[in-house]
């Protein structure tokens, strides 16, 4: 049955799918939890109940919603298709849903763009932290530039913790510009967020020596480890926002090169890295001659993550 733009089914239709769908993710090595996520975005279920253990969940979901009926965003069939695609392509259930939450945000997503992991998160914080440690002034109300910006996510981040600054967004793709501008929509955030089609700094030349920050999250896995990630991520996620080159460092060594030329004296330069690469670019910009104060930051795992530096005010 269809009410509006959504599907009905009975509490039981959708009790009954969840078990099967439980056990055919446990029987592919897939975490149940990802049925509950699953059905937390396309149905309009209690989050509470979702986040009970699963005997608990299943008693209520088959006892308290029996006779009721509960509305879905796609029809139990289709449901079942996408379902069936997780477990037998592996393709990741954020791409099925459509959205990813990434810090309190709720983010759209496709397979154009890469997908927000909850580690990035913490480049916001430096990002403030960063301000809030420089003796630079009016950082947080200058020009910002999220490099690379996929999904949008960082961008938006940069927005909100710094309402009176000016975020320029830029990425090479097309497909993924359309999905961070639609983010910046619903969040309330397109008119504090510039979008560029272009390669790094180039679309942005106007900006020179303005910046108060660069953020960016490059690819930077080497070229030879990409067939040993998980299948999610090699068949699924853009490849052009993983390869990182030879060494995983092609993208970094780029932005260590061009971003002295784009920022303010004392802005930040600020960007996430795969464990193992922090004493190659803290050399890096050692040896660039651009940067001080350089600093790694681990993530929550303290994987060495992410490295902080601030531009010279004297090269």
């Amino acid at each position: 049955m269809i009410m509006g733009q959504r599907w009905v089914v009975s509490g039981k239709e959708l009790w009954q799918w969840r078990q099967d769908a439980c056990k055919s993710a446990a029987e592919a090595g897939v975490p149940t939890a990802e049925v509950d996520w699953l059905l937390k975005e396309v149905a309009e279920l209690d989050p509470l109940v979702l986040r009970l253990e699963s005997w608990q969940q299943c008693s209520l979901l088959g006892q308290a919603t029996e006779n009721s009926t509960i509305q879905l965003s796609q029809p139990l069939p289709v449901l079942t298709q996408l379902w069936q695609k997780r477990i037998h392509q592996r393709c990741p259930v954020q791409y099925l849903a459509g959205v990813t939450p990434w810090r309190h945000f709720s983010l759209r997503v496709s397979p154009a763009v890469l997908i927000p992991r909850p580690e990035t998160e913490s480049l916001i914080d430096l990002a403030v932290n960063g301000v809030a440690m420089s003796s630079t002034p009016d950082l947080s109300s200058g020009h910002w530039a999220d490099l690379g910006t996929g999904s949008g996510a960082i961008a938006c981040g940069l927005a909100e913790v710094f309402p009176h600054g000016t975020i320029h967004a830029v990425d090479c793709t097309e497909e993924a510009l359309a999905i961070a501008q639609l983010n910046a929509q619903q969040l309330g955030m397109a008119e504090k967020i510039k979008f560029y089609h272009g390669y790094w700094y180039s679309p942005l030349e106007a900006l020179k020596g303005q910046l108060s920050g660069m953020v960016a999250n490059p690819p930077y896995i080497p070229s030879n480890s990409l067939k040993q990630l998980q299948p999610e991520i090699y068949y699924h996620e853009p490849h052009i926002a993983l390869d990182g080159g030879r060494d995983g460092l092609d993208c970094i060594r780029q932005l260590i090169d061009m971003s002295g030329d784009y920022l303010r004296p004392g802005g930040v330069w600020l960007i996430e890295m795969m464990a193992g690469q922090a004493d190659k670019v803290v050399q890096l910009l050692q040896n660039h001659g651009s940067y001080s104060e350089i600093q790694i930051f681990p993530d929550l795992a303290g994987i060495d993550r992410f490295a902080l530096a601030y531009r010279k005010y004297e090269v």
